[in-house]
């Protein structure tokens, strides 16, 4: 997997020993840089939890109108898509479970770790009362994407922020510390989710943001959509049989937050 492609990574084998599957969590937020960013990163993981009564929330960072190849696209009218996409790839993810879509809006490309937006993830922590934060890993070597770098420290930052009863009192919400947190696109993944049952779910909300077939997933007809996911499946496949599963998600894992 290149430095800069979306998702899940190549099984390491120099990675440390692994924790697996964790309880499923009442409540778990997903954190992502762009519409499509949480069905990368983690879709078989929330749908097999969704499928257990999870509720399932998506914070979006970004309007994705960077997301398109085409040079006269009309960028506010596929933000409108983008949000659309995302909120029917949570529906497709989670079903009966999926939460609240949030939208931060910030411009594609132009995210930054700055203390106002801290301040706004962390508000949005403390009103879903997520068990489970997941989001970017920002401490990913080479990824060149500034959006998932700064995506991931603000998941990062936020949850401390929101833990801690003298962050942000302008908000007026009861401070919330989530138990775990998973990160996606580690270098370094020391957690791993049997997503066996799961790997169709993540394909169809995945192929929700057709918008992004050609820019993303290099799928401009169904042969190349059926080469996308198989390069999903097989992408999958491979970071289970590491652990003898047929099909897994990996993290790194933060506890003791």
């Amino acid at each position: 997997m290149a430095a800069n492609e979306p998702g899940q990574p190549v099984p390491d084998p120099l990675t440390p020993t692994f924790s697996r599957d964790l309880e499923v969590p009442t409540v778990a937020l997903a954190i992502g840089a762009h519409p499509d960013d949480v069905e990368f990163g983690a879709g078989g993981t929330l749908a097999k939890w969704a499928a257990a009564g999870c509720v399932v929330h998506h914070l979006v960072c970004t309007d994705g109108s960077k997301g398109t190849w085409d040079v006269s696209a009309d960028t506010t009218a596929l933000v409108r898509r983008r949000q659309d996409e995302q909120r029917e790839a949570a529906r497709r993810l989670a079903g009966g479970a999926a939460g609240e879509v949030v939208f931060l809006g910030e411009v594609d490309g132009e995210l930054d770790s700055t203390l106002a937006l801290r301040g706004a993830v962390a508000k949005v922590i403390r009103q879903l009362r997520p068990q489970v934060v997941l989001g970017h890993d920002p401490w990913k070597r080479y990824r060149l994407h500034p959006d998932h770098r700064h995506a991931g420290l603000l998941a990062c930052d936020a949850v401390v922020a929101a833990r801690d009863p003298h962050f942000f009192k302008e908000h007026g919400i009861a401070h919330h510390r989530p138990d775990t947190m998973l990160l996606w696109e580690a270098d370094v993944a020391d957690h791993v989710e049997d997503v066996s049952a799961f790997v169709d779910t993540k394909l169809r909300a995945l192929e929700a943001h057709e918008s992004q077939f050609e820019s993303t997933m290099k799928a401009t007809d169904e042969a190349e959509i059926e080469a996308f996911r198989s390069r999903i499946r097989s992408r999958l496949g491979g970071l289970g049989a590491a652990h003898g599963l047929g099909a897994a998600e990996v993290f790194k894992r933060i506890g003791d937050l």
